[in-house]
């Protein structure tokens, strides 16, 4: 049964966190900036000269993402693509949706839409029957030590008929000593009419991150929330701030912590020792259908933390209050 929220909790869900995003205060260390190869569908961010991440927005992907992600001391923390889970994508989100009366659209598993290679078992090709396209930027704008990051996305089936309007807002915040803070925000609204979000119990985060095996638990890396629990039986499906994974790899110490940004809600969090982890949304739209109707939006808004040494080290809870207060330093 499909349910309907009610206007008070939609307007406090969804609208209760339009705060600025901008961090202001300290002074900013390092330098941002963009290089957009279009052709490639690649949107390079260099921090002080060097790679820090890439947004891939190619035409050719099942849907965009950022990879790598690279710790301060160049070390890429992130896996594009893995089995037994190839539609994993390094840093992104997706849900499956579909129209009033129509077939569920799994954008989360949108890769298996694709033509399947008869040569090459498990490998999917284009074009993707289902798929988040990349539109256009709306904003591409680096100063200093911060740039902005606009973009608009369709969530597509059957090819070309869009059932959701992503606008993706990501701001790059460079911290010094190779580290830095992004504060991702991205706003969903309908697209042609009603839409249902069908996400079940498990198998979703807003958004997620894939760790590369030397970061992950498996790794040797080790998964800690704000409330001081770590691993993954004590962190999955439950409520926390924030999360961290950090380890020593390749003779760097160094991790990635999320922050979920305050809206009024609970939102817990799906972790695995296999280095993925990431936010849901608050509980009364979490793991249970809902309809997103016509004038309504869904929004979500998170920090991406990469810092040097273990969560100790990196200052990841003073960095959170920093968050919250608009301060980067």
């Amino acid at each position: 049964m499909r349910r309907r929220l009610s206007a008070v909790i939609w307007a406090t869900v969804l609208f209760g966190s339009l705060l600025p995003m901008g961090m202001t205060g300290a002074t900013q260390k390092g330098r941002v900036a963009l290089e957009n190869r279009e052709s490639e569908g690649r949107l390079r961010v260099l921090i002080d000269g060097r790679e820090a991440f890439v947004y891939q927005y190619g035409a050719s992907l099942d849907m965009p993402h950022y990879w790598p992600l690279a710790t301060p001391g160049g070390r890429n923390l992130l896996v594009r693509q893995t089995e037994p889970y190839p539609h994993h994508r390094s840093f992104w989100f997706a849900d499956t949706v579909r129209r009033p009366g129509g077939r569920d659209v799994s954008l989360y598993n949108g890769l298996y839409s694709g033509v399947e290679q008869p040569t090459e078992p498990k490998t999917y090709k284009p074009p993707f029957r289902d798929h988040i396209r990349h539109v256009r930027f709306g904003k591409l704008e680096a100063r200093g030590g911060r740039a902005e990051i606009e973009a608009e996305l369709a969530w597509e089936m059957d090819g070309s008929t869009a059932l959701v309007t992503e606008t993706r807002r990501l701001v790059v915040h460079a911290l010094g000593g190779g580290e830095y803070l992004l504060d991702l925000e991205f706003v969903l609204v309908p697209a042609g009419g009603e839409v249902e979000f069908r996400s079940d119990e498990v198998h979703y985060a807003w958004p997620f991150l894939r760790l590369q095996t030397p970061w992950s638990g498996e790794g040797g890396g080790r998964l800690t929330a704000d409330n001081g629990a770590a691993g993954q039986e004590a962190t999955n499906l439950r409520v926390a701030k924030w999360m961290d994974y950090s380890n020593t790899a390749e003779g760097e110490t160094a991790g990635v912590a999320v922050f979920q940004y305050p809206d009024g809600f609970n939102h817990r969090w799906l972790t695995r020792e296999y280095g993925c982890f990431g936010p849901r949304r608050p509980d009364a739209l979490s793991g249970k259908p809902f309809v997103l109707a016509p004038g309504m939006s869904l929004r979500q808004r998170v920090g991406v933390l990469v810092h040097s040494g273990d969560v100790k080290g990196g200052r990841v809870a003073e960095r959170y209050q920093d968050y919250l207060g608009g301060r980067g330093k």
